[in-house]
């Protein structure tokens, strides 16, 4: 039966033109938490002390965005916290760890002030694990807005993001906001502020004249890869009471939302662990789904140098598939390396795949 269904999609691939190509059918390689620098070496090894083995999760980091993009990956992941007055986030408690301790405190932090400004704020974990490439949002948007147009023919960039809500529950640590109504409205805001609309595929833009954007993603009506050149594609990954709140009185929002299939605004599936998985995310791609899935997480596989969770990802068919580890960390010393070039779907355009490596 297997064989069969490859067959058929084969013969399917084999009718298709190139510039009818759709993302859904498109597979790349994506970062996790891919605004992360690494924790100062001096609190980490504060931090070890009371973390002991569960400090191995936090420790990898990533390249710039642009050298991202330079790699080829087509996915990035954003956490955000709110922070409508500013400053909540200026002075992490870890610095303040590292000054009680004789070690150096390691390179100086926000030398520009942006985090004392109004506005998104990018990190991972408050007080501990707070280094990253772009302080506040509307500069991660800025960046990545100046690498789109020195390459305006760039695949779409597909951008999850998580709503930071909890901290460190210790004294003197900081104590995330919630994110209310006002807030997704400022984020979307945000967003819009920082990229055009001809910038953006929103799920309007995709649900077009169906019923439910639902509908339109099992008719695989996605937009094709040559009409979602130089764009962005943002994608809400929370539990449901923050969808919901999110999803409420929004006719025309900026986000897709991970919601489970049924809903009428399911199109974009998170599904982090493939291994147990594959069967049912290649049951979501070939329904039209686009769905997102993890090659490695919490450094495991990349200490073990084990590949069996990547080589799970690649036959699930997932369209962006996430790792930590797109150039190998010295540190961890195994030489664990995920690579992918950008290609057609291997499942639903098998006799596309040998075609060269697409922007």
């Amino acid at each position: 039966m297997r064989k069969f269904l490859f067959l058929v999609a084969a013969v399917a691939a084999a009718q298709t033109r190139p510039e009818e190509i759709r993302i859904n059918q498109v597979q790349v390689l994506a970062s996790h938490n891919s605004y992360k620098q690494a924790i100062d070496p001096a609190l980490r090894t504060i931090l070890r002390e009371s973390m002991g083995d569960r400090l191995k999760g936090l420790e990898y980091n990533h390249l710039p965005f642009a050298d991202q993009l330079d790699r080829g990956l087509r996915g990035l992941e954003i956490d955000v916290v709110y922070d409508p007055e500013g400053g909540r986030y200026a002075r992490p408690a870890g610095l303040a760890m590292v000054r009680e301790r004789p070690a150096p405190s390691g390179p100086s932090y926000d030398p520009q002030g942006l985090m004392r400004l109004p506005g998104f704020k990018v990190l991972h974990v408050p007080d501990i694990d707070f280094r990253t490439h772009a302080y506040t949002f509307q500069q991660a948007l800025s960046q990545l807005r100046a690498w789109s147009e020195k390459h305006p023919r760039h695949l779409p960039i597909v951008i999850t993001m998580n709503a930071k809500q909890s901290g460190v529950d210790r004294p003197g640590f900081v104590k995330p906001l919630p994110f209310d109504r006002a807030a997704y409205d400022a984020w979307d805001a945000e967003i819009r502020t920082a990229l055009p609309a001809g910038k953006l595929i929103t799920p309007k833009s995709v649900q077009s004249g169906y019923p439910t954007l639902e509908a339109a993603a099992r008719a695989h009506a996605w937009p094709t890869v040559e009409a979602s050149r130089g764009k962005f594609l943002f994608v809400l990954d929370e539990a449901k009471p923050q969808w919901e709140l999110y999803l409420q009185g929004r006719a025309d929002r900026v986000m897709f939302v991970n919601v489970p299939e049924g809903h009428p605004e399911a199109a974009v599936r998170i599904v982090n662990e493939p291994r147990k998985n594959v069967g049912y995310i290649q049951r979501l791609v070939r329904s039209g789904y686009f769905v997102r899935t993890r090659s490695d997480a919490d450094t495991r596989e990349a200490r073990a140098n084990d590949k069996t969770r990547f080589e799970a990802a690649l036959e699930s068919g997932a369209q962006l598939i996430s790792t930590d580890y797109y150039v190998p960390d010295p540190e961890i010393g195994t030489g664990f390396q995920i690579n992918l070039a950008p290609g057609w779907n291997p499942l639903l355009l098998p006799a596309f795949r040998p075609l060269p490596p697409i922007e």
